[in-house]
């Protein structure tokens, strides 16, 4: 008898492995799935304790504590523009116990440290985008500068006569900031501050012509007079600053650079799991605390679905890599 083909039988038993592995891991999943959490849940924010993302993520922790009965704990693992608290969920068990909050600063990092400790593509699994907001050009109140529309021809106008200020260097305000400057083909300079407060303060006191701030930072001023808002930088306007325009309404077709937060686990996470845990933070969105918090902030929310919250996170990797490079930004 003409003994069989190695290659045939090779295929044979890797076929019959990867059934019998199937095999075992479909119940496994089922009931992991069916009676998750069964442990106390991890949620890691990569910010310090006190901030408005560690609020939020204490309240969402709140809610979901609630509904599985089962402990949310908060864990606070700043450091590195967020990248210590991304390298850790990235290195845990892909079983859902180990969650990241985070803003659109982990799409920011892997333009900024093309040496990561983890795999900006296989590293994070998306479970949600929570919601966006917008960042805002505001200048003083008797700044020559009018409109958005007026900022954009005076600036094109002038090259290198305006000065913006930021957060610091690498933060989603810089960034804007940046992308508008390449979109608008305009070049302005760039006075990075540690923070919001010294940026603004700077602002009111003359020092810079244009500041550009998260929505939480700049509501205090605009709401008592001390500040003027041109635009915000989101592709549609914000419900809370509804007379604001965009900058593509005033003549920057294309442009959008919103803050966003988002909820990962670890790559390799099961999908099923995942969809899980999207659908467990869609009913926990419905708490009024944590829809205190999401105003709070600024954001309109979306609790986009893990395929298009995952499209995002990868589309702003590349978009904020290509405007990074060009730019030749450095964090600080």
């Amino acid at each position: 008898m003409k003994p069989s083909n190695p290659s045939i039988v090779f295929r044979r038993r890797h076929l019959i492995l990867a059934a019998g592995l199937a095999c075992a891991w479909a119940p496994a999943l089922a009931q992991t799935t069916s009676n998750f959490p069964a442990k106390p849940v991890r949620l890691v924010v990569p910010f310090p304790a006190g901030g408005g993302t560690d609020t939020m993520a204490r309240a969402l922790a709140d809610s979901l504590s609630k509904m599985w009965g089962q402990s949310v704990i908060v864990d606070n693992k700043a450091g590195a523009g967020t990248v210590v608290g991304n390298d850790f969920v990235s290195k845990s068990a892909p079983d859902g116990l180990t969650l990241l909050l985070n803003t659109s600063a982990v799409a920011i990092v892997p333009g900024l440290n093309p040496r990561l400790p983890y795999s900006a593509e296989t590293g994070l699994a998306a479970v949600t985008t929570l919601g966006h907001a917008p960042n805002v050009a505001v200048v003083r109140p008797d700044s020559p500068i009018r409109s958005a529309s007026d900022f954009l021809a005076q600036v094109r106008a002038q090259p290198g006569r305006f000065t913006y200020g930021s957060a610091g260097n690498g933060t989603s305000t810089h960034l804007a900031a940046e992308l508008l400057k390449t979109t608008a083909k305009v070049f302005m300079v760039h006075v990075p501050y540690r923070g919001a407060t010294p940026a603004m303060t700077d602002l009111m006191g003359g020092q810079i012509d244009v500041a550009f701030g998260t929505l939480p930072s700049v509501a205090p001023y605009l709401a008592n007079g001390k500040l003027r808002a041109l635009a915000v930088t989101s592709a549609t306007r914000t419900a809370l600053l509804p007379d604001v325009p965009t900058f593509a309404e005033s003549g920057l077709a294309g442009y959008a650079a919103p803050v966003w937060y988002g909820i990962f686990v670890a790559g390799g996470t099961p999908a099923p799991l995942v969809q899980q845990l999207y659908q467990s933070i869609q009913r926990a969105a419905d708490s009024e605390e944590f829809r205190k918090r999401i105003r709070a902030e600024g954001l309109t929310l979306t609790l986009d679905p893990p395929a298009a919250a995952d499209a995002l996170y990868r589309a702003d990797i590349a978009k904020w890599k290509k405007v990074i490079h060009v730019q030749s930004i450095k964090a600080d």
